[in-house]
């Protein structure tokens, strides 16, 4: 019923095309890599293979894979903040207005910016550590002005908020940003962040 839900949504928009479904976590990972789509909503919590598995396997397992939106019942869902840690680019909850999902689709897909829920960043707060042991070697490498745009990015500001904030260009905020990604080893904005707080960089509060 919700994946019926959501393509009728979805296939309702001129610019949008729902190319397949699965019912397993195993067969979603079969149809993207057969597919190749631009992004996928994966529910959380599916038989044989769970989302958070799946979402690992297809972004390991394809050289350009697709952005992958974590679909769920619950913001609080454990499950949602390891798939964000396997890779996903964000999630969004079942009962989302179609709008909304509509929105997050395109915003996703088109990659400048991506869907960033102030719950992602409730997520990173709750389960960060508490103390690391050892800061990881990215931090030293950072400048002043990439640690800056870094805890900006964990406030949720896109970057065209980040570029008023710093006095910058829109492009000079973009590049800041993409080189805060190549130094902490993360593919987008949501795993930078999640790596923030994990890593104490960025405290919960």
């Amino acid at each position: 019923m919700v994946r019926t839900a959501l393509r009728v949504i979805l296939d309702a928009e001129p610019d949008l095309e729902v190319v397949g479904e699965a019912s397993t976590g195993a067969e979603a990972v079969s149809v993207v890599r057969e597919l190749r789509p631009d992004v996928v909503l994966m529910d959380v919590r599916m038989p044989l293979v769970d989302g958070i598995r799946a979402t690992g396997q297809i972004l390991a397992g394809m050289a350009e894979p697709p952005r992958i939106v974590v679909v769920t019942t619950f913001e609080n869902d454990s499950y949602v903040y390891d798939a964000l840690r396997a890779g996903a680019a964000g999630f969004l909850l079942k009962r989302v207005a179609a709008d909304e999902l509509v929105g997050a689709v395109r915003l996703v897909a088109r990659s400048d910016s991506l869907l960033y829920p102030a719950a992602v960043r409730a997520l990173a707060a709750e389960h960060a550590r508490r103390g690391p042991a050892q800061a990881p070697p990215w931090m030293a490498r950072l400048t002043e002005r990439e640690a800056e745009v870094l805890r900006l990015m964990a406030t949720g500001l896109t970057n065209a908020e980040i570029a008023g904030r710093i006095g910058v260009g829109p492009a000079t905020a973009k590049t800041h940003v993409a080189a805060v990604l190549s130094k902490t080893g993360t593919r987008d904005r949501t795993q930078a962040v999640v790596a923030a707080y994990e890593s104490g960089f960025v405290t919960p509060g």
